[in-house]
Formats: C-alpha cells, structure tokens, sequence
C-alpha cells in the first residue's frame, strides 16, 4: 500500500513546501495542504497523511469524514507507524508517534 519515497517525501519535503507557499504557521488549513499536494507533485494518494501531519487536530475528523468518509483514520496511522519502523524511518514522521 505505501511507498516509501512518497512517504519520505510527505515527511521531509511538504513542511518546507508548506512553509515556502503560505508562510510559517503550526498548522495548515485543508484547502493549503490539498493545493500543496496537488500543485507541486506530491502523491495525491497519500493526501490523509498531509492532513495528519499539517492540520489541526479539531478539524482532522471534519476534513477527513468528508474527503475519506470510508478511512479508519487510526489504522491508517497505525499502518504507517508500522510501516516506517520495519523500514528503520528516522524522521519527521515520527511526530505519529508521539500523536498516537
């Protein structure tokens, strides 16, 4: 199901993309992260895990119920989560973790 390259990508690239387009914040709104990834080629399949990583936690369920209404967003983490330690991931991805 994952990549790891896209992963990587999401995991190193997207915040300074993110940063770059709209400037330094804690988090993003949805429709900055979906233009991001869309607009400067990021695996649009892995879009979810963008709003993991960039969007506010109060709106992750809203955004997520509407965009993804069939993802268990838990197991999605925990797929990734899983993925990246057989993987030996060490990286901006592991605010997962900490999130879990």
């Amino acid at each position: 199901m994952f990549r790891y390259w896209s992963l990587k990508k999401y995991g190193t690239k997207l915040q300074p993309t993110l940063e770059k387009r709209y400037g330094k914040q804690e988090f993003y709104s949805a429709h900055q992260i979906r233009a991001t990834v869309y607009q400067k080629d990021f695996n649009p399949k892995f879009l979810p895990l963008g709003y993991l990583l960039f969007l506010e936690p109060c709106e992750l369920d809203n955004v997520l119920a509407r965009e993804f209404p069939e993802m268990n967003i838990e197991e999605y983490k925990q797929e990734i989560i899983s993925y990246l330690a057989n993987k030996s991931y060490e990286g901006h991805l592991q605010v997962l973790k900490q999130a879990s």
